[in-house]
């Protein structure tokens, strides 16, 4: 699967996309940021706090306990404001 990483949380994880194969056991978004978040330090301090972060499945946003399935990119971002 195709991670898109956005704003801070690609400044810590170091890269702004990358392919992932997750392990079975993967199945939700949560599941992903969970894994995501043992892949090194970098990866722990951006997901540090699960709860801040925003998802989107094949650009369609997403709550953390939507199966990933059949999509082939999961974008990851911290919460947004406007103005």
């Amino acid at each position: 699967m195709n991670i898109r990483y956005f704003a801070w949380l690609r400044e810590r994880v170091g890269t702004p996309e990358e392919d992932i194969a997750f392990p079975a056991h993967v199945v939700t978004i949560a599941d992903a940021i969970a894994h995501l978040a043992t892949l090194g330090e970098g990866y722990a301090y951006a997901f540090e706090n699960p709860a801040l972060i925003r998802a989107a499945l094949d650009r369609q946003h997403a709550k953390p306990e939507t199966a990933l399935g059949a999509a082939r990119e999961l974008a990851l971002f911290p919460p947004m404001t406007g103005g």
